[in-house]
């Protein structure tokens, strides 16, 4: 008997449990992501235009990426409503590459996968926070034009023309420190996007051609005198009057380029390079460079001010808050689901300085593994970082009737009769009742063990019947004996020692 021929009798085009990861689930992200919620979830999201910093513990299966993707809806359907007030995200869930760069900084010792994260420091975070969202903002201009959705799109064209002379230089600054991508050179991205701002360089590199001038009209009076007539000391005034004209020029070189270095010396998180980060830094005016902040020493102070300018440009551009999603933290290599290099990674970003930032928001979904050490953390580390003001949810946690909600949601979600939706209790046979189905649900504890027990309880029960002879319900004795199966790879699972 198929497992589609019994759902199909049921009123249902699809298997409703056939998905284990929220990212790659369709009937999750089609039908239930506005409407199926943990109940802890208005105080997760708060309110999209106030920005306010939860922190979320959860177990493996407990529902934090679901969460994630519906907070990037909630917050897209608000920007469609409030198009000049709108929140901007930056998902910070992919880790992979700021730590395999910042671990090739590192050397001796220091380099072993279980030292590393040791040693990473609040402005690390800092620094990849704004190399997302840099990121994403450049390419949201350099799309300018291209056929999306007026809601999605990042930048709208008409809010360009908007920005200061001041702003769009702090926009290119911004994005000379932190836009690091392999979609074109940086160089060619820089310039595509100084095009596109309309800021103009042409008069900042007067001293280059101020010393190209003098070359030109020094050989041209060389020339003219001819070689061989122009004496020792005549060589001397000529080479002095090259110097001269090529000192401004090289001195300023030599400055760009020892504050190129020490860039790249002090961000960790993806591999600056000096040589163009010089080229770029050279096409601003002296007055320009002038005062501002670069991250050029161990400290938050510098990253603070240029978090502060790139707010400012996003306010312009009718973004009023930031959003940062922060998921995945144990799924990096290099950390490898171990709790001790979550912690390492996660305790820096623990500031509430940082975290009640103005205008930033963080949804911190957590793995539950890390509350061990955060309960035996000392009276200085909950000070610093204050999360008693943070919004906390300790742990994810799902009753048996929030499960059966959820399981409930699914269905209808699948059904192929619009405005009938089946109920799961019609599913088995009259021996298993709700509260049966909700107690038992319980002990699943998250979405995912509830979709791969009914996944494979829906599978035995069609392997015990034929379909020629079905049954169209599933029996008392079919459904206890799936969940007690379950229920040992469970404890297997949660011992290490199996795959759940």
């Amino acid at each position: 008997m198929k497992v589609q021929k019994f759902l199909e009798h049921h009123g249902i085009a699809e298997n409703p449990f056939g998905e284990e990861d929220a990212q790659a689930d369709h009937v999750f992200r089609d039908h239930c992501i506005a409407g199926t919620h943990h109940p802890a979830w208005d105080k997760i999201v708060g309110r999209p235009g106030t920005p306010s910093t939860s922190v979320v513990f959860g177990e493996k299966g407990s529902g934090k990426t679901a969460l994630r993707l519906q907070l990037v809806d909630s917050v897209e359907r608000y920007n469609a409503e409030n198009p000049d007030k709108r929140v901007y995200v930056v998902e910070y869930d992919d880790f992979n590459t700021f730590l395999d760069s910042f671990r090739e900084r590192l050397s001796g010792r220091r380099k072993r996968p279980d030292r590393a994260l040791r040693y990473w420091r609040m402005w690390d975070h800092m620094d990849a926070i704004l190399n997302l969202g840099v990121r994403k903002l450049v390419r949201g201009i350099l799309d300018i034009g291209k056929p999306e959705d007026d809601h999605r799109a990042v930048v709208r064209p008409e809010d360009l023309s908007l920005l200061e002379h001041s702003q769009k230089r702090d926009l290119l600054m911004l994005a000379a420190l932190y836009d690091h991508s392999y979609e074109n050179t940086p160089l060619t991205r820089w310039g595509r996007l100084r095009k596109q701002l309309g800021y103009n360089v042409a008069l900042n590199s007067w001293d280059f051609w101020l010393a190209i001038a003098v070359t030109v009209v020094t050989t041209a009076i060389v020339l003219w005198m001819g070689v061989g007539n122009i004496r020792w000391w005549g060589w001397m005034i000529v080479g002095i009057v090259l110097l001269a004209g090529w000192f401004q020029w090289g001195i300023r070189q030599l400055q760009l380029s020892w504050k190129a270095w020490r860039v790249k010396r002090q961000i960790r998180v993806f591999d600056v390079l000096a040589g163009t980060l010089r080229r770029i830094l050279g096409k601003f005016s002296r007055q320009d460079l002038a005062g501002q902040p670069f991250p050029t020493k161990d400290r938050s102070d510098d990253r603070y001010e240029l978090l502060q300018k790139f707010q400012s440009v996003l306010s312009k551009l009718g973004f009023n808050s930031i959003l940062v999603l922060v998921d995945r933290v144990d799924e990096p290599h290099l950390i490898n689901g171990s709790p001790e290099r979550m912690r390492d990674l996660l305790w820096p970003i623990f500031d509430n300085k940082f975290l009640k930032h103005p205008g930033i928001a963080f949804k911190l979904l957590l793995p539950a593994e890390v509350t061990y050490y955060l309960n035996r953390e000392e009276k200085e580390f909950y000070e610093r970082s204050r999360l008693d003001k943070q919004n906390l949810i300790p742990s994810l946690e799902w009753t048996g009737e929030s499960l059966y909600d959820v399981a409930a949601d699914r269905l209808k979600a699948c059904s192929s009769n619009e405005g009938q939706a089946p109920s799961i209790n019609k599913l088995f046979d009259d021996q298993v009742t709700r509260d049966d189905l909700i107690r038992s649900f319980s002990k699943l504890r998250v979405p995912r063990h509830l979709f791969k027990f009914l996944y494979r309880l829906l599978v035995e029960h069609c392997n015990r019947y034929t379909e020629d002879e079905p049954k169209w319900e599933i029996s008392r004795e079919t459904f206890e004996s799936q969940l007690s199966l379950y229920l040992r790879d469970l404890d297997a699972y949660d011992r290490g020692m199996g795959t759940g």
